[in-house]
């Protein structure tokens, strides 16, 4: 078909309009920015994310930035209430969505190259985004991230390792100006692609989620010395305060449990906890094939489950040596006190052996044998296991991780049980192994075990089982495979 010069004109004049009438349509979000700005503009975007509804400065905090001028954009899950009188040209980017209206993407209305998350409270000084927008072009290439301090107060430049294996973050001195992470008020500046390439951009509390993606990722990080100017506002009320804090560790536990981390090491050797407790269900769902579910993702068992566990085994062995009841470490965790003198670091569950003759000394595990569900005077659960003839101490009610009570007993010398699971350690073995117990190092505290460990490992496992460390079930996940 032949196209006319004419037909060429409309077509073209019809195009120009559609564009222009799209450039000039207002939507839920706004114009559509790539109208008003390029994508990929020199400059540094600034956004603000954390602040208070209830009290903020971030009227005066966006008025101060505007001022230099540079782009600045507020997110928060809903708009402020009570309602923040925005200056003029300030863009709130609602990110909760909501039924009637489409999401809104905060990385299509940053069109700078550059962006800087400023705290609440924080004043402008120009030129100074310049300079860390130039300290990170020029800086090493892994430099991914530029920090600068807010208020009179020095940064505390803090190491940050991650052990994503053991659910696990620890803060430490940084040494020699090479931080992971800072302790204080901060202004953090980087490529806008290289926030938006992140899971949680715009998670909370900003400072941590930034830290800790970064490091997962081996970006480097670079102070600059020179800092913004905190405004001079009251102090927060002390409910306000109340509040601000109560609503800072339900943010923190949210943004751990996110970003997989149960348990921070702090850089004055104290811990925070983030997974389960006696008030929770444990940390994970039930096991199939021996292999846990963070087994296949490439994890071991949540700290605070081996916690669990050690205080589970620890209040057990207390209360059947106070009842003259003869235990002994079995399997696995005797293969772990054995390797570590601790529970295997993917572990589920303690095993210990007991004489089924000596059931009836202990007055939780006699209630156990005659069906009761029965809770003793600390919240340890005990029970008869639905699976056969053992017993069960679960860490509390809500928690059930668990150590198992397997009832042997003696037979022409050698030790048997009713039960059999077809694990490949569930074997009879000689009773001389218990002739005498002896006392072993296990997960804090003193355990009784075989005599001979290696041998009664040797038996129940194969030869060389404590210095070949496999996972239970090496046909579903291997070792080797992490």
């Amino acid at each position: 078909m032949r196209v006319t010069p004419c037909q060429a004109a409309l077509a073209g004049a019809i195009l120009l309009n559609l564009l222009l009438l799209f450039c000039v349509w207002r939507g839920p979000g706004g114009s559509p920015p790539s109208c008003r700005i390029p994508r990929g503009v020199p400059g540094v975007t600034v956004l603000l994310r954390d602040f208070e509804d209830f009290e903020n400065d971030l009227a005066g905090t966006a008025r101060s930035f505007t001022s230099l001028p540079t782009p600045v954009l507020v997110a928060a899950e809903v708009a402020p209430y009570p309602p923040v009188p925005l200056p003029a040209g300030v863009q709130l980017l609602p990110l909760r969505p909501v039924a009637d209206r489409p999401p809104v993407h905060p990385e299509l209305h940053i069109h700078t190259r550059h962006v800087a998350l400023v705290p609440d409270g924080t004043r402008a000084i120009p030129g100074l985004l310049e300079r860390m927008r130039d300290a990170l072009e020029e800086g090493r290439g892994d430099t991914r991230l530029v920090v600068a301090p807010v208020g009179t107060a020095p940064l505390r430049c803090l190491e940050l390792q991650l052990e994503p294996r053991a659910w696990t973050a620890r803060y430490g001195p940084g040494e020699g100006g090479a931080c992971g992470a800072v302790e204080g008020p901060a202004v953090l500046l980087l490529r806008t692609r290289d926030l938006f390439a992140l899971p949680f951009p715009l998670a909370r509390p900003v400072p941590t989620a930034i830290f800790i993606q970064a490091a997962l990722r081996g970006w480097g990080l670079r102070v600059v010395p020179v800092a913004f100017p905190a405004s001079r506002r009251p102090p927060m009320s002390p409910h306000g305060r109340w509040k601000a804090e109560s609503l800072g560790e339900t943010r923190q536990r949210r943004l751990m449990r996110d970003l997989g981390i149960k348990r921070e090491v702090l850089a004055d050797g104290g811990e925070r906890w983030y997974g389960c407790s006696k008030e929770t269900a444990r940390c994970f769902g039930t096991v199939h094939a021996q292999t846990p579910q963070y087994l296949l993702a490439g994890r071991w068992t949540p700290p605070c489950c081996l916690r669990a566990l050690r205080e589970t085994a620890r209040h057990v062995a207390g209360a059947l040596e106070a009842a003259g009841v003869r235990y002994w470490l079995e399997g696995g965790s005797l293969l772990g006190a054995a390797r570590l003198g601790d529970i295997i670091p993917w572990d589920y569950d303690v095993d210990l052996g007991i004489y089924r003759e000596d059931v009836g000394k202990c007055r939780w595990l006699a209630a156990a044998a005659a069906g009761e569900l029965v809770e003793d005077t600390e919240g340890f659960l005990w029970e008869k296991a639905a699976e056969g003839d053992f017993y069960r101490v679960h860490y509390s009610r809500s928690n059930r991780l668990h150590v198992d009570l397997w009832p042997f007993y003696p037979r022409g010398g050698v030790m048997t049980k009713d039960t059999w699971l077809g694990h490949p350690q569930d074997v009879e073995f000689p009773e001389s192994f218990l002739r005498p117990r002896v006392p072993m190092a296990f997960a804090g505290f003193t355990a009784m075990a075989p005599n001979n460990a290696r041998a009664f490992l040797e038996l129940k496992f194969g030869p060389g089982a404590i210095e070949n460390p496999e996972y239970p079930n090496p046909d579903v996940k291997r070792l080797g495979q992490d």
